[in-house]
């Protein structure tokens, strides 16, 4: 049972408090969004609605035969959300009480949260200082007998070295299972993400690279036998209905949202190029400024879910956040706690100390709009914005 206590208080940085104003550039790209899509979109919504399927229908089965398709796999299995994506593929690798995953300090909490959900333990390493990324190197040196999988995370589009890891976890007989969310569409060697693990979870959060209207997410794999558990756990344990094999879930990806997907879908390689423009312009603009850029390592395709910089200092965030606020630019610290730092972790025992890139990223990374409908002018002012932060205009 889970103690919760709610007197405890809660500090909220000062950088929170202070970001007032409504983002003039920054917020509003779902909507601009819809204005390119929504007409293909209502008819989709207009071809569910009157066949009375809602779930487990042709239009999910199509969506994930195209999905995978699209990801160089053999199989996909829509999924409720991103976090169900991540808890129920580990399931079915079978991770358990006593067992271990390995992922990195500084992604978002829930990628912890579906090793917690097996009754399995996180274990956290730092990530490397160009990339922000888990390296085989330092997943190697956490391992322990009790390991059984390794969860590498696409930080922000940057899709991680995998080769090293996947011949890591054969040594070790682990599983990998990929936490794609932040990297629908990336390749890695001309491969695409969600081929490259045994797995990989995909989250439909609305602002990702291809996003539901709600929530959703997709498991892709090309392993038979993963795939028939993972069917069996998304739809309450069961291969023939009616008959309960294990206790499974409730977390399918339901009609409306796999239809409206698959226009997302035929758009997404455009959209992640926009997405490059942008970051170009950011480069290109930025190039001189104290910032640290986003490295792109020479095996990456990197489809930039978030163009993240490095601060000199987390007293330069703090300012330069202010500052863009005071010119209604919704600049941002994405993961500014890692989540070995949280309080749901707290009785694991880590320090910052433990994490030295990653507890600095933490304080120092500051990241720009980043979405597919964001105009090259608008681009352009925030990148000058900054400029004018540091008196370079």
């Amino acid at each position: 049972m889970t103690k919760i206590d709610l007197s405890r208080k809660i500090e909220v940085p000062e950088w929170v408090r202070g970001l007032t104003k409504p983002s003039r550039i920054g917020e509003g790209h779902l909507e601009r969004q819809w204005e390119e899509i929504g007409d293909e979109v209502m008819q989709k919504v207009k071809e569910v609605l009157p066949t009375g399927k809602y779930t487990l229908g042709p239009h999910l089965k199509k969506f994930e035969e195209d999905f995978a398709a699209y990801s160089d796999s053999k199989f996909a299995i829509g999924i409720s959300s991103g976090t169900k994506a991540l808890h129920i593929a580990l399931e079915a690798m079978g991770l358990g009480p006593g067992d271990e995953a390995i992922t990195v300090c500084n992604t978002y909490v829930t990628t912890a949260f579906a090793v917690s959900y097996c009754g399995a333990t996180p274990v956290f390493v730092d990530v490397d200082p160009k990339t922000y990324n888990m390296t085989a190197e330092l997943v190697e040196a956490k391992i322990t007998p009790k390991t059984k999988a390794i969860i590498p995370v696409h930080l922000y589009g940057h899709v991680v070295d995998m080769d090293p890891l996947m011949a890591l976890a054969k040594k070790h007989n682990l599983w990998v299972l990929e936490d794609a969310s932040h990297a629908h569409g990336g390749y890695y060697k001309g491969r695409r993400v969600g081929s490259l693990g045994h797995a990989a979870a995909f989250s439909f959060y609305p602002s990702k690279n291809m996003g539901a209207y709600g929530d959703g997410g997709i498991i892709t794999t090309s392993d038979q036998e993963l795939y028939e558990k993972i069917k069996m756990l998304r739809y309450v344990g069961q291969r023939v209905k009616f008959i309960h094999e294990v206790i499974g879930f409730q977390d399918r990806l339901d009609e409306l949202q796999a239809a409206m997907m698959s226009v997302k879908l035929k758009n997404l390689d455009d959209w992640n190029n926009r997405r490059r423009k942008i970051a170009a312009i950011y480069d290109e603009i930025l190039k001189d400024t104290p910032l640290q850029l986003p490295y792109v390592a020479d095996y990456c395709h990197h489809v930039y879910y978030s163009y993240a910089t490095i601060t000199p200092s987390e007293e330069e965030r703090k300012k330069l956040l202010m500052f863009m606020n005071e010119h209604e630019i919704g600049a941002f610290a994405m993961y500014p706690i890692m989540v070995p730092m949280q309080q749901a972790y707290e009785d694991l025992g880590y320090k910052e100390s433990d994490f030295p890139v990653g507890s600095e990223y933490a304080k120092r990374v500051f990241n720009l709009p980043m979405f597919e409908t964001l105009r090259e002018d608008e681009a352009r002012e925030v990148a000058r914005t900054i400029l004018a932060y540091y008196d370079q205009v």
